[in-house]
């Protein structure tokens, strides 16, 4: 079917038309993808949400370690945070369940001499750890409660005793048993019983017991009582400095003549003790906003003076039993993180995660909004740009070729080709002038071929 010439215009005004809005589509299409490439590949940077719930193992429930869990869960209920308890037999259980992803437990105490860098003070940085340190928190001293006339200073004096040394999964049946098999104590020549905490605490104080073997601070209920109990007797270590030397973990500290009671005066003299430091450990896993939220606890519940520390001494970084993890080292080096300081926790750890998102802004967004416009021009000049090709291949054929009259008219059909699609060209207004240039030149070509001059070319 054959088409007047007006409706083969109107076809290619069209058609330019549509490639107009084809090009604007696709330039805004490029602009968008490359804009989600970049907030998709910053949101891999995103940390995810903190959960509302962190699990943390404890020890007995009468024990110190579960007295501070209470008080830490003050702190997160505060900042809207769950705080779920786990008792346990104290800290081998504690170890465990943290080195065990079915325990579901993301932090617990632990008591020193128990961690990796205890066991293996060689160990290189570069093995594999899935347990971190926050912080070490407090002194716990190897509390020896006896009772009997004689004095007792040294753990070999033991010998022949009835020993309670701790139930089977905490820390200080471990160290009890380290403690006096260096004395030359066993379970051979002395009973050693399993109880600990406060059965070991009934035990005693009804006779059926010669002494007993605690580790806790000095804040924890059992160890207050056995203060309390008029016929027992806190032993005073004779040779703390050397099981310090020998047990790297221990260190001697003195419990000062009174400090306990000064109204009663206890203890009634100056105790040397053997003592070694709560680790706050937690998996690898946890969040690190939560990481700074149990720092923030532990400074509220253990920065205060205590019996055996100043104020300040704890928590500290120092001296951990595993590897201190990198929320910690932030935070003892420059403090709570700049919103948490004047945020809400939940407020501020959403503005810390949408910061990310800053940098695509900044770093793609900004540049590809400011370049879409320029592409979109250089696609319209290109379109102008072709047909000035056009007209620059005629004018060397032109200038090549005789003026016969079927060369003429080969000619004047490119040309009318040319000037057609110059004519039907749909671009911006910004680029209006362009296309009556080249409109002019096309006549220029035009007079000259009509009169039949070859058309001079620069």
């Amino acid at each position: 079917m054959t088409t007047n010439p007006t409706q083969r215009v109107q076809a290619m005004v069209s058609r330019a038309r549509n490639g107009v809005a084809r090009d604007l589509w696709l330039v805004i299409a490029l602009g968008v993808l490359l804009i989600a490439a970049a907030f998709f590949i910053a949101t891999r940077f995103i940390k995810p949400a903190p959960p509302d719930t962190l699990t943390l193992t404890t020890g007995a429930p009468d024990g110190a370690y579960h007295a501070f869990a209470l008080r830490y869960k003050d702190v997160f209920e505060r900042e809207g945070v769950k705080l779920v308890i786990k008792p346990s037999n104290g800290s081998v259980d504690n170890l465990a369940r943290l080195k065990d992803d079915a325990a579901n437990v993301d932090a617990g105490f632990v008591q020193g001499g128990l961690g990796l860098l205890s066991l293996n003070p060689q160990r290189q940085p570069a093995e594999e750890t899935t347990l971190f340190s926050l912080a070490n928190l407090f002194y716990e001293p190897v509390w020896v409660f006896y009772q009997g006339r004689q004095e007792i200073t040294q753990f070999a004096q033991l010998k022949g005793m009835r020993v309670a040394i701790g139930a089977p999964g905490s820390g200080t049946r471990k160290v009890a048993l380290e403690l006096l098999g260096a004395a030359g104590v066993d379970a051979t020549n002395a009973t050693l019983s399993d109880e600990g905490g406060r059965a070991a605490r009934e035990l005693i104080e009804q006779g059926r017991l010669d002494a007993v073997f605690l580790i806790a601070a000095p804040e924890a209920p059992v160890v207050q009582a056995l203060f309390k109990t008029p016929k027992l007797r806190l032993m005073s270590v004779a040779q703390a400095e050397g099981y310090a030397r020998r047990f790297p973990y221990l260190a001697a500290v003195a419990l000062p003549r009174g400090v306990v009671d000064l109204k009663n005066d206890v203890p009634a003299r100056d105790v040397t003790l053997l003592a070694g430091t709560a680790n706050l450990v937690v998996r690898d896993d946890v969040h690190p906003a939560l990481a700074y939220l149990l720092l923030e606890a532990a400074v509220e519940v253990h920065g205060s003076p205590g019996l055996l520390h100043r104020p300040g001494d704890f928590p500290t970084a120092k001296a951990t039993d595993f590897p201190l993890s990198s929320e910690a080292k932030r935070y003892f080096q420059s403090g709570r993180p700049f919103l948490q300081r004047y945020l809400p926790f939940w407020l501020a750890n959403f503005i810390e995660r949408m910061l990310v998102l800053l940098i695509p802004l900044v770093a793609v967004v900004y540049p590809v909004v400011k370049a879409l416009p320029e592409i979109f021009f250089w696609r319209q000049k290109n379109k102008i740009y072709k047909w000035y090709g056009e007209l620059k291949f005629l004018e060397n054929d032109l200038a090549r070729d005789t003026m016969a009259a079927e060369e003429r008219a080969r000619h004047l059909a490119r040309l009318d080709a040319i000037e057609a699609e110059a004519a039907a060209l749909h671009v911006p207004l910004a680029f209006a002038d362009r296309v009556y240039t080249l409109r002019g030149h096309i006549a220029y070509v035009r007079q000259h071929l009509a009169a039949g001059m070859p058309v001079p070319t620069a």
